[in-house]
């Protein structure tokens, strides 16, 4: 709590006192106190009036408490024809300065009756506490005043004050003192940093709620290598301690013969005449190396047989290693001169490798000398010269090979093949390809870079050229140069199994087709060779959930933090462990507790859903939980999460050939829907989801439905909500959703993307909306947006569903212009007035803009308030002579925001422009 102003009676000028109120000493239990105080009870029209001096506002505080302290006469006190009241009013004005003493009633609004609990009669005085509140202020400061209609009322004191989350740290994340927000908005989301030498794998996130507590933060801050958790800092490991991973860990003490000499170590070096093998742990411990093998006898109970038995004592100090193993070496000596006994010589059961202290030579002569030398090994033997040969591993190469899994019944096998790779860590702006038509299924690539990761997919051809199976994007490696020389040599090439499963389907000339909608069909397509099954249909929806999921048992499942809340209960990011598997990432949906058998079937009916979905650009469910307490969804992670918040936050970091790159991924999970005879019915861009290689996918199935098998392909709806802003008006109108209704969805969900996530219809009603829809109005091209694809939007939201393109139309379109980018550089026709929602220099409800911050904060940009003022501009006269290099030079340098902000300003300077939007 902060408070903002504080006056007692005593100190007369901190209130202008207006029509009778006066300063008095009254004495309540020994004790002398001032108070404002009106008592003019029994004089008709009453109307005294006390004002406080000008209260500063700071600018995030809207909602100010305001606490007072009163007396109230009881009016049976006094005669009972005498007209008297027991309440007094308090009212508020709001001025971005002071004016004095000046007073207009016009000014004020009355925010609430203040009436007492105890009243004050004759025989003592009884003291009441309110506490008001008073919301929604805007202007820089304000004042409060007190009217009294005809009481008799002492006011002791006020209070004004406005709540606050203060400053804190909370699992070495620290947050700034952030104002609780109003009544309307319960959870005001608060970002943090975390601590000195503390890292974390997202931004880490509070919520302060309107009573100024912390509550639910997300995301955890932890010690980075070399540090240890103290309270709330990271403070270095003390030598001899080390730390080797971001964790809230101790440091530990360093291992067996390592040393650490420095403080804040990640790992403790070896001591000399120590050492480590590749394969061992940084955070190891060291060890030596092996003495010789003890004891070597030869006993020749075969040597008319050319046989001897070798057998030796292991040594004395295996330098603390169990990895040992044997190597015998032979020599033949004769007059004196000693040679390699060479390729005759037989071991068993080898001469190199053995674990056995004993090995079985064969093949020897009679009347030779022979010398036999026995070495002991371990892992860290190269240390000390006795590792074989060593050769550089390559850096700038990689041999690549594959396997063909064929499909059942088919008929021809794959001719060639298409190997695409690229860098995995290219620019965003620039990603270059390279592709590779091979006639077999390996291949040598070279010129590479060191040090560097490539991301490689394959894709097999068909003899006429047509695509078959791909396998997924898998990641590779090339060498460091500074590692070169540090291995053992054994082979040339990093082998790379990538399986492809080919899929070719011999065409049937004569395929039957029935009565459907032409939209959904032509005599040229084939019917989806997998129909969509509609969960609902089955008697026990349990049935149905084991028959499309897959079941993982808890154990596998590890949750690691919350990362959302859905209908049904908390989303987790995660791992999921599955024994002969490598551990995935996952999201875990759950269902909260107190659930009926509705609810649970409810949730689990999405995954009957998804579980029938097999396709890179539709989310991947990776299993259920529902023979346990507990029930849960599992599905892949996707780390950028929902693409209208991701657009958000990389508000113009991306280009349109980026952008359109993500529609056609989009666009082709659609497609796969479609053709399994699916509605989505709620596709929008929250509903997409986003990873690491900006790869779209379709979630949220929870509104999708299956398309009956009537000739119109629609499903009706038994009533419910529907999203206005996203949904066809035939939908709207009459209930009915078709994949055509999901191709006007899929338009908006263009324009969103293009538009950098922002709202459709901005702040238009949802009445507005459709009544603008009705009467052939259409979105305005977004920002920057090119030409081909707003004529694309246009055509997913033409009136009649038939004309509107199909989803395999749209991914031809899309995959045209990422092969021509140069169709992207025709920019559509762009309205700032329209698209940024501004009539002239006013604000929405036509008044000019009363402050830069207003302007700002209409446009969504208000985070450079501060920049503006800065720069000395103050008003909007000075917005309105700026140019392009003004804005940069006060600090506005993201490529969108930059032109957000250029393009609103030149729809101020247009006095003429009204609201409008476009029509088709």
């Amino acid at each position: 709590m902060e408070i903002l102003y504080m006056f007692f009676a005593s100190k007369v000028l901190i209130c202008v006192v207006l029509f009778q109120w006066e300063v008095v000493q009254k004495t309540l239990n020994g004790s002398q106190f001032y108070a404002y105080s009106v008592c003019n009870v029994g004089e008709p029209e009453q109307d005294n009036w006390l004002r406080t001096t000008f209260i500063q506002r700071r600018p995030s505080a809207s909602r100010i408490f305001v606490e007072l302290q009163f007396i109230v006469r009881d009016c049976n006190s006094f005669d009972a024809s005498v007209p008297c009241k027991e309440t007094f009013n308090l009212f508020t004005s709001e001025s971005d300065a002071d004016v004095g003493t000046t007073f207009r009633k016009g000014q004020f609004k009355k925010v609430v009756t203040i009436a007492p609990d105890e009243i004050t009669s004759k025989n003592g005085m009884r003291i009441n506490t309110e506490t008001k509140v008073v919301d929604n202020l805007s202007r820089k400061g304000f004042y409060l005043a007190f009217q009294d209609i005809g009481a008799c009322v002492a006011l002791l004191s006020v209070k004004v004050y406005y709540k606050a989350c203060t400053a804190t740290v909370e699992s070495l994340a620290r947050f700034p003192e952030t104002v609780a927000g109003s009544e309307n908005q319960a959870l005001r989301e608060v970002k943090g940093e975390c601590v000195e030498n503390a890292q974390s794998e997202e931004v880490p996130r509070i919520y302060c709620t309107a009573d100024g507590e912390w509550v639910v933060q997300v995301g955890h801050c932890q010690c980075k290598p070399g540090y240890e958790k103290v309270g709330d800092t990271c403070q270095e490991c003390q030598p001899g301690f080390f730390k080797a991973a971001s964790s809230d860990g101790k440091c530990e003490p360093c291992p067996a013969n390592t040393q650490g000499l420095e403080a804040g170590a990640a790992f403790c070096p070896c001591m000399d005449g120590f050492y480590q093998a590749p394969t061992d742990p940084i955070t190891g411990p060291c060890s030596g190396l092996p003495t010789a093998p003890r004891d070597l006898v030869a006993t020749t109970t075969q040597l008319s047989a050319g046989k001897l038995l070798l057998s030796w004592s292991p040594p004395d100090d295996t330098g603390g290693r169990s990895d040992i193993t044997y190597s015998v070496e032979c020599q033949s000596c004769e007059g004196g001169a000693c040679r390699p006994c060479g390729e005759k010589i037989r071991y068993e059961p080898a001469s190199a490798g053995l674990t056995l202290t004993r090995v079985t030579v064969s093949e020897l002569d009679a009347h030779l000398n022979y010398t036999f030398i026995v070495e002991a090994h371990s892992g860290v033997s190269m240390f000390a010269g006795q590792a074989s040969a060593r050769a550089h591993k390559p850096v700038t190469s990689l041999s690549l090979s594959w396997d063909v899994s064929p499909r059942p019944r088919l008929h021809a096998p794959p001719i060639r093949y298409e190997l695409t790779y690229r860098k995995k860590d290219d620019n965003l702006d620039v990603t270059t390809y390279t592709v590779l038509i091979l006639e077999k299924s390996s291949v040598q690539i070279s010129e590479l870079a060191p040090g560097t990761a490539y991301l490689f997919r394959v894709q097999a051809l068909s003899s006429d050229g047509s695509p078959g199976g791909s396998s997924i994007e898998e990641q590779y490696e090339t060498l460091h140069e500074s590692t070169v020389g540090d291995l053992d040599f054994f082979g040339g090439a990093v082998m790379l199994f990538i399986v492809v499963v080919v899929l070719f389907l011999k065409r049937n000339s004569h395929s039957r087709q029935g009565a459907e909608d032409n939209y959904f069909s032509s005599p040229e397509q084939l019917k989806p060779l997998k129909t969509y099954v509609d969960p609902h249909t089955y008697e026990d929806p349990n049935v149905a959930v084991l028959k499309f999921a897959t079941e993982i048992h808890p154990s596998h499942i590890t949750k690691q933090k919350v990362i959302g809340a859905g209908e049904f209960g908390e989303v987790y990011r995660g791992i999921l462990k599955v024994p002969g598997r490598k551990d995935v990432a996952v999201a875990i949906k759950t269902l909260k507790p107190g659930y009926t058998e509705k609810q649970r079937q409810d949730f689990l009916s999405e995954a009957s859903i998804m579980g029938q979905f097999t396709h890179q650009n539709i989310i991947r469910l990776e299993g259920v939980v529902t023979k346990f307490k507990h029930a849960m969804i599992v599905t892949e992670y996707m780390e950028n999460g929902a693409l209208d918040r991701y657009l958000k936050d990389h508000d113009g970091e991306f280009s349109s050939f980026q952008l359109v790159g993500m529609l056609r991924g989009i666009a082709a999970g659609m497609k796969y829907l479609s053709d399994m005879s699916y509605v989505h019915r709620d596709l929008a861009a929250r509903n997409i989801l986003v990873n690491n290689n900006l790869e779209c996918k379709v979630s949220d199935f929870g509104l999708s439905r299956v398309l009956e098998d009537d000739p119109e392909g629609t499903y009706t709806t038994s009533g419910g909500k529907i999203p206005i802003r996203w949904t066809a008006p035939e939908a709207i109108a009459y209930r009915k959703f078709t994949s055509a209704s999901d191709v006007w969805s899929f338009g908006i969900v263009m324009w969103e993307v293009m538009a950098f996530g922002e709202r459709p219809y901005w702040d238009m009603s949802n009445h507005e909306v459709m009544k603008a829809i009705n009467e052939a109005f259409r979105l305005p091209a977004p920002m920057d947006c090119p030409s081909a694809v707003y004529q694309l939007m246009l055509q997913c939201w033409l009136q009649d569903r038939s004309k509107r393109p199909r989803f395999g139309d749209i991914v031809s379109l899309l995959d045209k212009l990422l092969r021509s980018p140069d169709s992207l550089k025709t920019i559509a026709d762009f309205d700032p007035r329209v698209s940024i929602r501004l009539p002239s220099t006013s604000g929405s409800d036509g008044s000019p803009f009363r402050s830069v911050s207003e302007w700002l904060e209409s446009i969504k940009m208000s985070q450079y308030s501060e920049n503006f003022t800065c720069a000395g501009i103050i008003n909007m006269d000075q917005v309105l002579q700026m140019k392009n290099e003004d804005i940069k030079n006060i600090g506005v340098r993201l490529p969108g925001h930059l032109k957000r902000i250029a393009y609103s300003i030149l729809g101020l300077k247009d006095q003429t422009s009204t609201l409008s939007v476009f029509a088709v």
